[in-house]
Formats: C-alpha cells, structure tokens, sequence
C-alpha cells in the first residue's frame, strides 16, 4: 500500500464472451482512479473456449476442478506477462483483484457462480487476491450484476452528465451517471439491458463456423425479420423494471428457434437489431436523457451495431476511446478498483445498481 491509502491493484476479467482474460493495473484509493497502468488481452483458444462454454449454465462440481484450475493458471500466467510488460515485480502490487469466469447466474434463487481459485491464484503470484465479489450481494437480495457501475462513476467524475456507460459484452448493460444536488455523490443507476455479443457470437459459429461476425459484415449483408424480432422483444425481461440482470444464455433457445429459417445474414442482421433495440428501450428507465452514450467491451468494435444503436437511441453514441478510458481494459480495471475497496469494506453494490437493500461490501480476501 503506498502512502495516503494509494494501491497498486492488478484487475482480471473472463467475460461472457469467452475471448480470453483481460488484464489491467491501475494505481486507486478506492474512489479515485490515480493513475492507468500496463493492459494486455490474452487470447483463449478455440478448444478451451469450448470447454469453458460447456460448462455455462452448470452447477460448478467435481467435473469443474480440472477446468477451474486451467483458467487460474492461464490467469496466473496472463499476470506473469503484464508484471513482465510493466517492468514490475510481484512485491510491486498490493492485490489483484480476480473475477473468475460465471458459470452460472440465477439470482431469484440466489445463486451466482464464478469459477476460479483465488487461494490457487495468490500462491502461483505471490500477491494478495481478491475474488467471489459478487456472493454478497446476491445473498443479501441483489441482482449481483452489473459490478463495474462505480468504476464507471469513478472514472467519469470529471465528465459531463447525464451520460450513459455501455458494455457490450456478452450480455449488455448500462450505467447511467447523473448530477447530484450539493454535497451529494453522482446519481448511479445500473442494469442489465439485454443481449450483447453473445447471440451474434453463437449464431456466427452455428451457421459459418467463426467465433463472431467481425466488424458486422454478416450482418450488414442482411435484413432484419421484424417478425422474429417483435418475437424477442416480447420477452417478459424487458417489461421488468431495475435492476435487473441476465444469466448469458437467458435468451438463446427463443433467439435461435425465432431465426431458424432465416439466412446466415438475416440472422445476424435481426439478431444485431435485438441488441441494439433492447438497448434503446433501456432508456424508458432513467430519469433523464443522456447527454451522450460511451460504449466499451467488444460490440465497439462491431461497426454494423455501433451504427444501428446510433439511429435507434439517436444520440451522440461513441467508444469509450473518445473520451481517453481504454475499452479492452476497462472491465479488468473495474476489478482491480473494486479489489481496493474490498480491502478498505467499501460498497460494491448499491441498491440502485444491482437492487440490494443497503450499499453492500464483498470479496474475499487470499494471501499468498
């Protein structure tokens, strides 16, 4: 720990994306973000992405164990590499804060799982990790997602608001950050939106055997069916109000039965439209307009969805580049922030992020 509360912090992340580990070191006191460090992103293959996704939507159990410990060591490794990258030895960060990979994500019944050994990952290191951020909160009646919301509003403390923070990942979700009246913190409203990339991810592989539509070029070569659409718009998801979040399949078997008959293409191009509109119906859910929409995670780089969300929210829509945050890292980031406040039992949650019924603390802490 450096003076004045000031951490070095080490934050991994695995996304429902299934693309590999992401990860990033930031120097915080937990509510402020001091200064950015090294970032890397380091690929999964096609075989353990395989494996990976057949164990989503499963009960974590004795046939987890030899995956759980494959992604701790790829973690561990992916640490070695950033340290390396940084000119930084181990002794040189106070924690690393390590989401681990959901596997299963059903808070009505109280159950969110990560897997991922923390005690594992702090002796391969020799740093202190912290890990299980989300139990707490779900134990305690919240939704245990989103998580990055206060990091969100860290980062964007000097920026102009409304504004509304966008992740596409696997599932999308937003963080909406308004002004306060004097004396009080930013307003922070958070919720799962809908699909992401997962959807276009899977169809992608089912009908042309790529792990995604790259850049949206399927997608843009097809037509929405505004039938199968209506169709994935009626889910009952969207007339709930937040917060409010998704396990990254809750969508797939009326997805893939609403598109069977289209085209590749077609597909793609409805399935794209679903994210995009499910995004915009978000909006019905924030006290005001956003000034302007800054999205992260991997669906900015798909040109075909950045351009539809720009005409159905017509908005300033913009990666969250434009505004100098690093959209690979900013998920990792965000676990190496809420590491810091786990250490000092800050909240991670609040009830207007995750719908907890007092601002919750979490995380487990494991020493080398």
């Amino acid at each position: 720990m450096k003076n004045g509360g000031r951490f070095r912090a080490l934050g991994l992340m695995s996304g429902t994306s299934m693309d590999g580990v992401d990860a990033a070191l930031i120097e915080t006191d937990g509510v402020r973000v001091l200064a950015h460090g090294a970032a890397r992103t380091d690929a999964y293959e096609s075989a353990f992405r395989a494996a990976l996704r057949a164990h989503v939507g499963r009960e974590p159990g004795p046939q987890t164990a030899a995956l759980e410990r494959e992604l701790t060591e790829r973690h561990a490794e992916s640490v070695r590499r950033l340290l390396a990258e940084a000119g930084l030895a181990a002794g040189d960060v106070d924690v690393i804060g390590f989401h681990g990979h959901t596997v299963l994500h059903d808070p009505k019944r109280r159950i969110t799982r990560q897997i991922g050994d923390g005690r594992l990952l702090a002796a391969l290191t020799g740093i202190p990790v912290v890990n299980d951020f989300r139990s707490r909160d779900v134990a305690q009646g919240g939704e245990g997602a989103p998580l990055a919301p206060l990091y969100h509003a860290a980062q964007a403390a000097d920026l102009e608001k409304p504004l509304a923070v966008l992740n596409i990942g696997g599932v999308a979700n937003v963080t909406w950050l308004g002004e306060a009246g004097p004396g009080e913190k930013d307003r922070v409203i958070a919720f799962d939106t809908g699909p992401g990339n997962a959807l276009l991810d899977d169809w992608a592989g089912r009908t042309l055997g790529r792990p995604m539509d790259e850049d949206g070029g399927l997608a843009r070569a097809g037509r929405a069916d505004e039938r199968a659409l209506a169709q994935l718009l009626d889910d009952a998801y969207f007339r709930r109000p937040p917060p409010k979040s998704l396990d990254r399949d809750h969508f797939a078997r009326i997805a893939f039965a609403a598109a069977a008959n289209l085209s590749p293409a077609d597909g793609a191009a409805t399935l794209a439209h679903f994210t995009a509109e499910s995004v915009a119906r978000a909006r019905a859910h924030f006290p005001a307009p956003p000034r302007r929409w800054l999205v992260c995670g991997g669906g900015r780089r798909n040109g075909y969805l950045m351009a539809k969300l720009a005409a159905v929210l017509d908005a300033d829509v913009r990666p969250v580049e434009a505004v100098g945050w690093r959209g690979d890292a900013l998920e990792a980031e965000a676990f190496a922030f809420l590491a810091v406040r786990s250490l000092k039992d800050l909240p991670l949650s609040l009830p207007s992020t995750t719908g907890v019924a007092a601002p919750c603390a979490g995380g487990v802490l494991h020493k080398p």
